[in-house]
């Protein structure tokens, strides 16, 4: 599969609600999302797995009880691109169901 070119954070961030730039010299978006319960947390983390698996794109995230703090960049390219966008984007929309 061809990886995609980079586009920045900040292109990113224009097609995206929510998310925010990472500070710093790294290219990354972040966003934190927060649930009913573990349950629900665990869930979500799960239907991502999933979708990231299809991508063969993993975000960096980290969870507590309700919390998941996701961070994306794509890592062939040092920074974030269209794939960072397509599966926040999906995670969005997880996260509403």
């Amino acid at each position: 599969m061809s990886r995609p070119a980079k586009i920045g954070a900040d292109a990113a961030l224009a097609r995206l609600s929510g998310w925010e730039k990472v500070e710093g010299d790294r290219d990354a978006i972040r966003k934190t999302f927060r649930f009913e319960d573990f349950n629900e947390a665990f869930g979500f983390m799960t239907r991502v797995a999933i979708k990231a698996d299809q991508l063969d794109h993993h975000p960096e995230w980290f969870n507590v009880y309700n919390r998941v703090e996701v961070l994306l960049a794509t890592h062939d390219v040092d920074g974030v691109s269209e794939l960072d966008v397509t599966l926040a984007t999906f995670m969005d929309a997880v996260a509403k169901r």
